[in-house]
C-alpha cells in the first residue's frame, strides 16, 4: 500500500531533464569522491550526468525517475550495450535509502524492458561495496571482477556464483546479471 508521501515512480520527461544533471551533481561526487578519488568523481558527473546525455536517454525512454513532494529522491537507468540490457544508473537520495525505493526503480526499469528479455545486468563499481550488497540482496549475481579505468563504472554481470565482489583494489569492477522475471 502506498501513502500520499510515498514516492511517485515515473518515466523521466523532458521536463525533468535539468532536475536529474542536478541530483547526479548533487549525489555523485560526496558518494563516489571517497571511492574514487573526487576528480574521478566530478568526471562522472561531467560525462553521465550532463544536460545532452540525459536528454538522449531520455527521449530513448531510458530513464525513470521517482519524486517525492515535487521534488526528485531516485534515477533509474537502463540500456544496451551491444545485445545486454543494462542499468547503468540506479541512485536514491540518502534520506531515502532504506525504505524500498532501490527496488522500485529496478522493478519500474524491468518493466519497461522489451518482451522477451530474461536478464538484465547492472553496471558496478567494486569498491561500492554497499551497491555491491544492495544488488546480490536484490538477486543479482557476480561473474566477474575484471579493471577498469579509474572513475570509469565496471561491469557486473550473472555467472550464478553468488560470491561477493572482492576486487584487489579500487578501480577493479565487478559484472553481475539477474533474471527479470517475467
Amino acid at each position: 500500500m502506498t501513502s500520499e508521501t510515498d514516492p511517485v515512480m515515473r518515466d523521466a520527461e523532458p521536463r525533468d531533464v535539468e532536475a536529474i544533471a542536478r541530483f547526479g551533481a548533487t549525489y555523485i561526487p560526496p558518494h563516489y569522491g571517497p571511492l574514487i578519488g573526487v576528480e574521478a568523481a566530478q568526471e562522472q558527473v561531467r560525462r553521465w550526468w550532463n544536460e545532452d546525455y540525459l536528454g538522449a536517454a531520455v527521449a530513448r525512454g531510458e530513464v525513470v525517475v521517482a519524486e517525492s513532494r515535487g521534488g526528485l529522491v531516485g534515477v533509474g537507468q537502463r540500456g544496451t550495450a551491444g545485445r545486454e540490457h543494462v542499468i547503468y544508473k540506479l541512485y536514491v537520495d540518502p534520506d531515502h535509502r532504506g525504505t524500498g525505493l532501490g527496488p522500485r526503480l529496478i522493478d519500474a526499469l524491468v518493466r519497461r524492458l522489451p518482451p522477451g528479455v530474461q536478464t538484465i545486468s547492472v553496471e558496478q563499481l567494486a569498491a561500492n561495496e554497499r551497491a555491491g550488497a544492495f544488488y546480490e540482496r536484490e538477486g543479482f549475481e557476480v561473474a566477474r571482477s575484471s579493471r577498469a579505468p579509474r572513475g570509469i563504472l565496471g561491469w557486473r554481470r550473472s555467472g550464478g556464483s553468488g560470491r561477493s565482489c572482492a576486487a584487489p583494489d579500487r578501480e577493479a569492477a565487478c559484472e553481475v546479471r539477474a533474471a527479470v522475471g517475467r
